[in-house]
């Protein structure tokens, strides 16, 4: 079957999405980002609550906030006061999902040159999460507190719809759960209400494509492993 232009668009976008790790600093007009928010929006969401809430950072505010989280993930007293305030990941791995995450963790840091006795590269590598990789424009997005897990799942696919419509427009972004354990900083440095809880964080903007690490394309299992057509 000879798909059409709009489905090879569509593909297309969806297919070269990656998480980047280095950006080039080239700013990404306003309007770019607001149109690819006005497109996100038209994901589904149950009884159209639409429970998202983005905060988009650029120039002092995104520095600001870079410095806050980083002087305390530099301090290792300091560090381990801030807990994430959901369980993203498993409270206990097990296979296939261990091997994965590890898999993924050391084609990046091979590509680096970082060894597992590089205890210090690891940890300055992790960093660049909250400096948004170097990217011009940090998202954080919220959700009320009052929200279930259906709305959650909602949220994933707004989320992913910014990612596509990005792709679309020729950028590229990282979504980012590092940014869950400093939910304290990042409430008083955006001054969030007391009703909204961090979702994740997101870089955003043009990959620079020089840099080994935005050369990483993780590996996904062929539809065989995990689909079962049933008639």
């Amino acid at each position: 079957m000879i798909s059409s232009p709009a489905q090879q668009a569509v593909d297309a976008a969806i297919t070269s999405r990656r998480s980047i790790r280095a950006f080039l600093l080239t700013p990404v007009p306003r309007e770019d980002i607001e149109a690819i928010l006005e497109v996100a929006a038209r994901a589904p969401s149950g009884t159209n609550t639409q429970p998202w809430q983005v905060y988009v950072l650029t120039g002092a505010m995104k520095e600001a906030l870079s410095s806050r989280i980083l002087a305390a993930y530099a301090d290792p007293e300091q560090n381990k006061l801030h807990t994430e305030e959901y369980a993203y990941y498993p409270r206990e791995w097990v296979s296939p999902y261990i091997d994965r995450r590890r898999k993924v963790g050391w084609d990046l840091y091979s590509l680096l040159g970082l060894t597992r006795e590089n205890k210090a590269g690891m940890a300055a590598q992790h960093g660049r999460n909250f400096e948004f990789f170097g990217a011009p424009v940090g998202l954080i997005f919220t959700i009320d507190r009052i929200m279930e897990q259906g709305s959650w799942l909602d949220y994933g696919m707004f989320l992913q719809n910014i990612m596509v419509a990005a792709r679309g427009r020729g950028l590229d972004t990282c979504p980012q759960a590092a940014f869950t354990q400093y939910h304290r900083i990042i409430s008083e440095v955006l001054g969030l209400p007391a009703s909204e809880t961090v979702v994740c964080g997101m870089s955003l903007g043009y990959a620079d494509s020089g840099k080994i690490e935005n050369t990483l394309v993780t590996e996904r299992e062929p539809i065989a492993k995990f689909v079962k057509f049933m008639e």
